[in-house]
């Protein structure tokens, strides 16, 4: 059973309430999940956010759309993942962030069949090198590995960052890394963290999701190739 669990709250600092934001009269976070419903190798997946009141909106969002929600502490999100599972068992669960509006169903599914493929402790597709455009990010950890980390976790760090213990004790864990295929795009950004994120985002949106509601990475690439005004919107690399 894999679980994918997508890590929300309406407290952002940048941009607060980003995640229900409109694309296309949806809110962001209802955008990312119909990508994600995309992917293959997901069998089942939960908002994880906080009981916080800030985060009731957000919550009644998903309940209303059918989504399922797991609440439990705002600033340890490692609790809500382990809660999460305890919720719904699994046998891997998939980390993911709802700042990422333009997340790849394929990478997904790819990162999933690796980690299954190796036999690893933790996959992701973050690496230092061929790192795959921000905004695709994918974390892959076995529902042992997750429970061992968040007994072992003291810090702050490992109590807010779910995966931090595999980052920083990498000697412990056995990784794997998908990397992107033919270059190094770890400074592309397609993640949402501020107004000039979220234009970028709806114009992609606007330009592709119309006529083809399951647009790729590619045709992503594509447009902004076609598209000189987008290609640093923000002042980011956006290609």
């Amino acid at each position: 059973m894999i679980l994918a669990v997508l890590q929300a709250r309406m407290s952002s600092t940048r941009l607060p309430g980003k995640v229900l934001k409109p694309l296309l009269g949806q809110p962001m976070v209802l955008r990312q999940i119909e990508r994600l419903q995309r992917a293959e190798q997901i069998d089942r997946l939960v908002v994880a956010t906080s009981t916080e009141a800030s985060d009731d909106q957000l919550a009644a969002v998903l309940t209303g759309a059918g989504v399922p929600v797991f609440r439990g502490a705002l600033n340890d999100v490692l609790a809500r993942f382990i809660g999460a599972l305890d919720a719904h068992p699994a046998d891997h669960v998939v980390r993911l962030t709802a700042d990422c509006p333009l997340i790849d169903p394929h990478v997904v599914d790819a990162a999933i069949a690796l980690h299954l493929a190796e036999a690893v402790d933790y996959t992701s597709n973050t690496a230092q090198t061929f790192a795959f455009p921000k905004g695709l990010d994918v974390e892959v950890v076995s529902a042992a590995a997750l429970r061992q980390a968040a007994t072992a976790a003291t810090t702050a760090e490992e109590r807010e960052h779910v995966t931090w213990g595999f980052w920083t004790r990498p000697d412990q864990w056995k990784i794997a890394w998908l990397h992107s295929p033919g270059s190094d795009d770890g400074d592309i950004r397609w993640t949402v963290d501020t107004p000039d994120d979220l234009a970028f985002v709806t114009q992609v949106y606007e330009a592709l999701y119309p006529a083809a509601p399951a647009f790729t990475s590619q045709d992503i690439r594509d447009l902004i190739a076609a598209r000189p005004d987008l290609a640093h919107l923000g002042g980011h690399r956006r290609i």
